[in-house]
C-alpha cells in the first residue's frame, strides 16, 4: 500500500520500470499475483515501488519457466519466514527436474529429426519421402 513518502506511479511507469506490458499488469492483478493498487480520485491506478519489485520477481520467475501457480507459491513462500527458503529451494529443484526432462525429450526429437533429414534426398516421389513415411507409420511400443 502507498505511504505518504512513497512515489506514486502510473501503470505505464510501473510497466516500463518492471519491463512488462500494461496488459500484463492488469492480468496479474486479475490472477491475484499483484495486489490491486489504490485508485486516485480520477480513477487511475496508483502504484508504489513494491509493485515494480513484485512484477520483476514474477517476470524473472516466468523466464525460468515457472507457471503462474508456481509463481504464486514462490510469492507465498517469500513471505514465510520459517519455511520459505526450504520451500523455494524445493520448488526450484522441482523446476530444474522438469527442465532436465524437457531437455532429454528435445535431444531425442533432435536425434530423430537429424536421422530423418539425413535419409531424405530432398527430391523424388512424395510417397517415397522417408520423412513423410516415418510420420505416417504406426508407433511401436
Amino acid at each position: 500500500m502507498n505511504t505518504p513518502n512513497a512515489p506514486h506511479l502510473t501503470i505505464g511507469a510501473v510497466a516500463q520500470r518492471a519491463g512488462v506490458a500494461i496488459d500484463t499488469i492488469r492480468y496479474y492483478e486479475r490472477e491475484g499475483l499483484l495486489p490491486a493498487p489504490r485508485r486516485r480520485a480520477s480513477g487511475y491506478r496508483d502504484y508504489d515501488a513494491a509493485a515494480v519489485e513484485r512484477l520483476r520477481f514474477i517476470r524473472r520467475a516466468k523466464e525460468l519457466g515457472f507457471s503462474l501457480d508456481g509463481i504464486r507459491e514462490l510469492l507465498a513462500l517469500s513471505a514465510d519466514r520459517e519455511r520459505g527458503v526450504r520451500g523455494v529451494k524445493q520448488r526450484a529443484e522441482a523446476r530444474l527436474g522438469e527442465v532436465e526432462r524437457r531437455i532429454r525429450e528435445l535431444q531425442r526429437v533432435h536425434r530423430g529429426l537429424k536421422l530423418l533429414i539425413g535419409a531424405c534426398p530432398g527430391h523424388g516421389a512424395l510417397e517415397r519421402c522417408p520423412i513423410l513415411r516415418a510420420l505416417g507409420e504406426e508407433e511401436h511400443a
